[in-house]
């Protein structure tokens, strides 16, 4: 105790600011610490904690007060120009104005107006070289040309935040192990740049996989990321799968299915709620009925997206007013041909008025029609054709096209002349169902007489089945079906 206190007398009978001016001075403006605690700081260290180990970044080489004059001076420059800097607040920004109007002007260079900027003001964090330049660098390598990229950053801002390593190579990777070209890479990132910033383990592989699950062929899922690559962001579970289960229920196989998608990708888009039951409950309130839905939907995909109930309006009052074809009639157009909810009234009325001006009565047009719809979308220039062999060369009443009026959707010199030609070499005469709705196949065995034949009204549609043609019963081996071929019962139009 006696050594203590007089080591305490000492010390405070020295004149410290003597021995240490310079640490004591400097303490003593930024330090408001007693004098005894002065003089241990003092002896440690010549600056403050704040300058003893500088960050190699400029943001923290700056002290409190710089930064905050700085940043007050930069937020004043940005309000300047119309930005409005109120989100950049928690952002790191630049130490000095040079180095935000350097950003700022590389940005309105490649096309960026204040506007978009201010739709995302973080866009003013990203450093011209360390961000800017190897990222747009990058999205001009892998086909997005340079004046295009001022475009892609405005839709897709966050872009400028990836690693072009970490992030943007792989996407580009996956998209190419999809066999997505390498020339249509830039096209499919500019229609949905949002896929840069996919995960490649999530939504987009179970996406694929899905699909592919249902019978897409693999080869196809390229195409179709070109055609409509917003299906790679669509979940599984929510979106793709329930709107699958409803058109399966429906009656579609999941084959024919799968080939609406491989060419329509995005029916995949329609949304399943608002559009596409709707969409199949207004086809019923026609007349469609349930059992043809499916085959309306393989022939027509895009009919589940229409703004259906107008068109359908529109079209059967149409089809009263000028056709005089009632609702049901109508209703029996929609199954056979459902694209005539989108055929513009100027050609169906052309085919019309070539009928009704060669003596056909408008009962016999509406029945023609209502029996093959396929009518009122012909070129009516094949018609007169097919028209005038059939009077001149053939020399048959009208009443025969009235009952066939599928004989105008027949090619002239591939089918009609040739068979024609045919039959009378052997003086057969039949009627033009006979001659006409058969394959070559079977034309020739009618004309050997291997079997005799009644006539049917043609093929018949069971949705999943096989396709069912007169004769099935006495088919010749040669055209029997392979086990492992699935002949549907329509051809899908796509």
């Amino acid at each position: 105790m006696v050594t203590r206190r007089k080591l305490l007398n000492l010390l405070s009978a020295l004149n410290v600011s003597d021995l240490l001016p310079h640490h004591a001075n400097a303490i003593n403006r930024f330090s408001k610490t007693p004098k005894t605690l002065r003089v241990y700081y003092g002896t440690q260290s010549s600056k403050l904690p704040e300058y003893e180990m500088p960050s190699v970044t400029w943001g923290v080489i700056q002290g409190r007060k710089e930064k905050l004059v700085s940043r007050v001076i930069i937020f004043d420059y940005l309000k300047g120009l119309g930005i409005i800097p109120d989100e950049l607040h928690d952002l790191e920004l630049p130490s000095t104005v040079d180095v935000m109007r350097e950003r700022v002007e590389f940005l309105q260079k490649i096309g960026l107006t204040v506007d978009d900027i201010n739709n995302y003001p973080l866009i003013l964090g990203c450093s011209v070289r360390k961000n800017m330049i190897p990222v747009l660098g990058y999205l001009e390598k892998i086909g997005i040309g340079r004046p295009k990229l001022g475009e892609f950053v405005k839709n897709y801002p966050q872009v400028l935040h990836a690693s072009v390593i970490v992030e943007l190579a792989p996407v580009v990777k996956f998209l190419r192990g999809l066999d997505v070209e390498k020339d249509d890479i830039g096209y499919v990132l500019q229609k949905y740049p949002e896929l840069l910033g996919f995960k490649l383990e999530g939504t987009m592989s179970t996406s694929v996989a899905y699909l592919v699950s249902i019978g897409v062929n693999p080869r196809d899922i390229g195409p179709m990321v070109t055609q409509y690559p917003y299906f790679l962001g669509m979940r599984v579970g929510t979106v793709i799968k329930p709107l699958i289960d409803y058109l399966v229920d429906l009656g579609l196989p999941k084959k024919v299915l799968a080939r609406m998608l491989e060419k329509r990708a995005y029916i995949l888009g329609y949304d399943l709620e608002e559009t596409v039951k709707p969409n199949v409950e207004c086809l019923i309130s026609f007349g469609v009925r349930r059992e043809c839905l499916a085959s309306v939907i393989a022939q027509y995909p895009q009919i589940l997206g229409l703004p259906l109930k107008a068109k359908l309006s529109t079209q059967q009052y149409f089809f009263s007013l000028k056709l005089k074809v009632d609702p049901e009639g109508f209703a029996r157009v929609v199954e056979n041909m459902p694209q005539v909810v989108s055929l513009n009234q100027h050609v169906i009325m052309k085919p019309v008025e070539f009928l009704l001006g060669r003596t056909v009565t408008v009962e016999d047009v509406a029945r023609m029609v209502i029996k093959c719809p396929q009518l009122v979308a012909s070129r009516v220039e094949l018609m007169k054709n097919s028209y005038y062999f059939f009077k001149s060369e053939m020399g048959r009443p009208l009443k025969e096209l009235v009952e066939f009026p599928e004989y105008f959707t027949y090619s002239l010199e591939s089918r009609i002349k040739p068979r024609y030609q045919r039959l009378k070499s052997k003086g057969i005469r039949c009627s033009l169902n006979w001659m006409l709705n058969c394959s070559d196949q079977r034309f020739e065995e009618r004309l050997q007489g291997h079997y005799i034949e009644t006539e049917s009204a043609g093929p018949r549609f069971c949705m999943g089945g096989k396709l069912e043609l007169p004769g099935n019963d006495i088919m010749s081996d040669d055209e029997a079906e392979s086990d492992d071929e699935v002949l549907y019962t329509r051809t899908v139009s796509l």
